[in-house]
């Protein structure tokens, strides 16, 4: 009896990705893409990670400025914040986008606790990605979604890696907000994560969001395309209608 094998094709037999679906956001996030939006306490990623939602679910460039390659469902889990708060900072951002919230296929899962390292609660995420079936997933922030020590790598590595399968499974983007050490300004963004360098290492699109003086700054990092830094970003609008934008 012949053994069972892994499935195994010719170099040249792979998939070619044509340049139109190797984005899901132009230039900011790549296509079915794992990663980090990371930075400091109140440097605005959860406002970013929104953004990304809102583009994504609406079409309209994220920021005012990076368009969408395509535009689907797209589903957030907010571990840190009330839901008014969250439906209070998506009508912002789509009055900053000129679209209707209501419009709109984003879903949020409402549950009071959601932990990676729990293997039911990790089938409760697979089933939901299954029954809404967005193509971008959002996480906000990694911190709230364990009991681990993040600065082992033997333990958030498991975590990230269901992530990854969760992505493959079903043709996903999946974005994890997540906290960079304090006072890190002198090393690279991705090296000031929080945690094991295993954060650093998963992303295949990663946003940094930095302080300097009084600038907010991004920059964008890919495995597998031109990077950006420094570009100028800041909080628009009024009252509760409040949007990142790029600014000159």
């Amino acid at each position: 009896m012949t053994p069972a094998t892994l499935p195994v094709a010719r170099a040249c037999e792979l998939p070619v990705c044509p340049p139109e679906h190797r984005w899901l956001i132009a230039d900011l996030w790549a296509e079915e893409a794992v990663g980090i939006v990371g930075g400091e306490p109140k440097c605005g990623k959860s406002f970013l990670a929104l953004d990304m939602l809102v583009a994504v679910a609406a079409g309209v460039p994220c920021l005012r400025h990076f368009p969408p390659a395509r535009r689907g469902p797209v589903l957030l889990y907010a571990a840190e914040d009330a839901l008014h708060l969250v439906r209070s900072r998506l009508e912002g951002i789509c009055h900053a986008a000129g679209v209707a919230l209501a419009d709109l296929p984003i879903h949020v899962i409402t549950a009071p606790s959601l932990r990676l390292d729990v293997a039911e609660d990790r089938q409760l995420l697979q089933a939901t990605v299954a029954a809404v079936r967005p193509i971008l997933l959002v996480l906000d922030p990694f911190v709230r979604l364990h009991r681990i020590d993040e600065n082992a790598s033997s333990e958030v590595a498991p975590l990230l890696a269901s992530l990854r399968e969760l992505q493959r499974r079903f043709a996903l983007a999946v974005v994890v907000v997540h906290h960079a050490r304090k006072g890190a300004h002198a090393i690279r963004a991705g090296q000031a994560l929080r945690g094991s360098s295993d954060f650093h290492a998963w992303g295949d699109s990663n946003l940094y969001l930095r302080r300097t003086d009084d600038r907010l700054l991004l920059s964008v990092e890919h495995r597998a395309a031109p990077s950006q830094t420094g570009i100028p970003l800041a909080l628009r609008g009024g009252g509760d209608a409040l949007a990142l934008a790029i600014i000159d």
